[in-house]
């Protein structure tokens, strides 16, 4: 048996009333998904544990099958060990996005936050305005790390953990109360937002029509995590199919491989269907047990609030991703269970993350089954079925 979690960060919803009531999810045409439903059990799973906050972070671990409440340390250690950053026990990582800042002339604590991600600034032009920040800091005890598009790494020697906010749920407003209390922390945006709103890089952005990236914003605080191994604890040999950090470095904590597929970003416009082949290899090819394809796409839909891209975004993942998968598993003669779900909601009324169960699909393709039923919020919840532990699933998964 072959297993695959195919999850569409941030792809539930609340019922939107310009589409009369339905989700995104209801409303996108999804019909490999559709099929599938009335070929699977649907139900509801809670992947946040009672207060904590509902990030990708907690929820991914969750679906993976790791209890947050045990082997969560914060954020942005996953992400540093994606990237290859050597942590001590000592040390406290942080998440550096490139946010858009308003440019009023006003105080920086006045500035507006407008965007958290620069118009999901590409890599290498994110590289180029680290570096020219990190040029001009001085500061021996901060050490920055280039990630993928708007995300990036701080490490601060003999750090604290520091609540911050992040900046996706504060879009719109001002800055001021939501600045570190840390003087140096502070200092940095600051000194960064000095540097970045005159680069010539952002310059250029700007006539392009783009957003400037011209403010650090740290957050995420956390200490190196100490994971256990995915193949010991389930006698599985995993794959990781994914175009952010967070969940490389899931991959890398859990030791798990990772498949790096050209042209995947994190955005609307990533490759759906290199993911999709990529997971058929290796479950086909390569002799893998388990593949994990994590799409970002409808997270950072919801995040912009654009309806019309969310939309496209769910509709992209059922043709692009899940539709080849099927095709291609059921193509080998390989028998197969796939699980469908989204990590967390990202609701377009809010623009952020909320803590609510999520609906979830699980397909064997061994088994017959016949209903009625199509996949979204509201007839999973109507099915009866539920998960009342988000890391009970994998185990569920896996039979």
């Amino acid at each position: 048996m072959k297993y695959v979690v195919v999850l569409g960060d941030g792809m539930a919803d609340w019922p939107i009333e310009a589409l009369g009531g339905e989700t995104p999810l209801s409303a996108a045409k999804t019909p490999a998904m559709d099929a599938l439903a009335k070929r699977s059990e649907i139900g509801t799973v809670a992947t946040i544990p009672e207060g904590m906050a509902p990030g990708s972070d907690t929820a991914n671990l969750s679906v993976l099958g790791y209890d947050p409440r045990k082997y969560y340390t914060g954020r942005s250690p996953l992400e540093a060990l994606s990237i290859g950053v050597e942590m001590k026990d000592t040390d406290v990582v942080y998440r550096c996005n490139l946010v858009t800042l308003s440019e009023e002339d006003a105080p920086y604590e006045a500035q507006t936050i407008l965007d958290h991600s620069s118009d999901e600034i590409s890599t290498e032009d994110a590289d180029i305005l680290l570096k020219a920040v990190c040029a001009e800091l001085g500061e021996d005890a901060y050490r920055f790390y280039t990630g993928t598009s708007y995300r990036h790494c701080m490490v601060w020697d003999k750090g604290k953990v520091l609540e911050l906010t992040p900046p996706h749920d504060i879009l719109t407003r001002k800055i001021g109360g939501y600045l570190p209390e840390d003087r140096a922390l502070r200092r940095m945006q600051e000194k960064s937002y000095e540097i970045l709103k005159e680069h010539p890089l952002n310059l250029k952005r700007k006539e392009k029509g783009l957003h400037p990236a011209n403010s650090f914003w740290f957050w995420g605080a956390g200490t190196r995590p100490a994971l256990t191994s995915f193949e010991e604890t389930y006698h599985k040999k995993g794959v990781m199919i994914s175009a952010v950090d967070l969940l490389k470095g899931i991959a890398v904590g859990t030791g798990m491989d990772r498949v790096l597929v050209e042209g995947a970003n994190g955005g609307l416009n990533t490759n759906y269907e290199g993911k999709a082949k990529a997971a058929v290899d290796a479950l086909v090819n390569k002799g893998y047990d388990f593949a994990y394809i994590h799409v970002e796409a409808p997270d950072e839909m919801g995040h912009q609030g654009s309806l019309e891209k969310k939309i496209l975004s769910i509709e992209y993942l059922d043709q692009r991703v899940i539709r080849l998968v099927k095709e291609g598993l059921d193509a080998s003669g390989e028998p197969y269970r796939m699980l469908i779900l989204p990590d967390h909601p990202t609701p377009l009324k809010v623009r952020t993350h909320v803590a609510e169960p999520v609906p979830y699909l699980l397909y064997d393709s061994t088994v017959s089954r016949e209903h009625t039923w199509n996949y979204n919020e509201k007839e999973a919840a109507e099915s009866g079925n539920s998960v009342a532990h988000g890391w009970d699933l994998m185990n569920y998964l896996l039979g």
